[in-house]
């Protein structure tokens, strides 16, 4: 497993590659946004860790440039803890957001769950630990017990599942639950996500991240 670190601080850099060395994967470092790109396309990671701040061109920028042709799971790193930067970061295809100054174990978890599920194939079936979700039968079951689910919340709830453990901002819910005319309707989130916690207990969790979106968690 090979991670690149995009990151213009050294500071940083030595306490990541120190983390991620002793997982065990093989770090490859870039100070600025165009040598990352570079290293993107010479080494293919599994995975990027990328600061928003660097010296030469907006971390948006590169992620944007990176989607152009690569899926690789990316990571943001950034002191910018604005909601209106983590929505345009998530938009724009990074897989989660952490705020400087982080804890590595945090972190190192986080990135776990992005690969987990990058890897993951897209199947007729949907598992996020107890939940199993039958998208051709659209059927659900937890525990093994069949869930009455409504057609609107099958699908919000299997929009969070096929994201599981990433953040699923309210625009793309809106988008892949009611279409067009979901645009500005975030009131609907806020119905069904109620509705679906009654529904899924203690099972499972779903976390609102304030003005940016919901993530489906398993509890701690």
């Amino acid at each position: 497993m090979t991670a690149l670190i995009i990151d213009d601080e050294i500071q940083i850099r030595r306490l990541l590659k120190l983390a991620l060395e002793s997982r065990g994967y093989t770090v490859k470092e870039a100070e600025n946004g165009r040598l990352g790109l570079q290293e993107a396309a010479f080494h293919r990671p599994d995975v990027v860790l990328l600061d928003l701040g660097l010296p030469d061109m907006d971390g948006l920028d590169v992620l944007k440039a990176l989607r152009e042709w690569s899926a690789v799971p990316v990571l943001i790193l950034s002191v910018r803890d604005q909601e209106d930067v983590k929505v345009a970061a998530l938009e724009h295809g990074a897989d989660d957001y952490v705020t400087k100054p982080f804890g590595t174990g945090e972190l190192l978890a986080r990135l776990t769950v992005i690969q987990r599920r990058h890897h993951t194939t897209d199947s007729p079936e949907i598992t996020v630990g107890p939940l199993v979700m039958h998208q051709d039968r659209h059927e659900a079951e937890l525990n093994g017990e069949p869930m009455k689910l409504t057609p609107t919340e099958f699908a919000f709830l299997r929009t969070l599942a096929r994201h599981a453990g990433k953040i699923v901002t309210q625009r793309q819910i809106l988008r892949e639950v009611w279409g067009s005319q979901g645009d500005g309707q975030s009131h609907y989130l806020r119905v069904y996500t109620t509705h679906l916690r009654k529904k899924l207990g203690n099972k499972l969790i779903i976390r609102n991240e304030p003005g940016i979106g919901y993530r489906l968690l398993e509890p701690s």
